[in-house]
């Protein structure tokens, strides 16, 4: 199962290592998912980590490691994206997820993807960062 990590999922984990939110680390290290992210949303985690917490730098890139890097959407797909009604900040995040072919993607961004949550669009189900960890546990179960 592909999971699409978005910046803020990964600049969490990586601020509070007794986050739950390491637990999809801790689920793609044990096969049960392969995490994946954009260079846009790991610029945006790096960038974050820097300005608020930057003692925490090393860890964000200790979690970076275990994340397939996937390449940018194209225009025209940022372009479909943003047709849902997302920011134009956001475009990007859901439209590498899609071309990445990722079954979920991960974001804690309730102002600008709480509406979506449990939707799925253009093949991509957008679930928050507990709904998801529930979601890979019970696939991992029924394996």
């Amino acid at each position: 199962m592909r999971i699409f990590l978005d910046a803020n999922v990964l600049f969490s984990a990586a601020h509070a290592p007794g986050s739950p939110l390491r637990g999809f680390f801790r689920l793609a290290e044990a096969g049960a998912c392969e995490l994946v992210a954009s260079p846009f949303v790991l610029d945006e985690a790096r960038r974050n980590i820097a300005r608020k917490h930057p003692a925490r730098a090393a860890e964000l890139e200790q979690l970076i490691a275990l994340i397939a890097v996937c390449r940018e959407a194209g225009a025209e797909q940022v372009l479909q994206a943003r047709s849902t009604g997302l920011p134009e900040k956001d475009a990007p995040v859901l439209a590498a997820a899609i071309q990445a072919r990722a079954v979920i993607l991960v974001t804690g961004d309730r102002t600008d993807f709480g509406g979506f949550y449990e939707r799925e669009l253009h093949g991509v189900e957008i679930l928050p960062p507990r709904t998801a960890l529930e979601r890979i546990l019970a696939a991992s179960d029924s394996r």
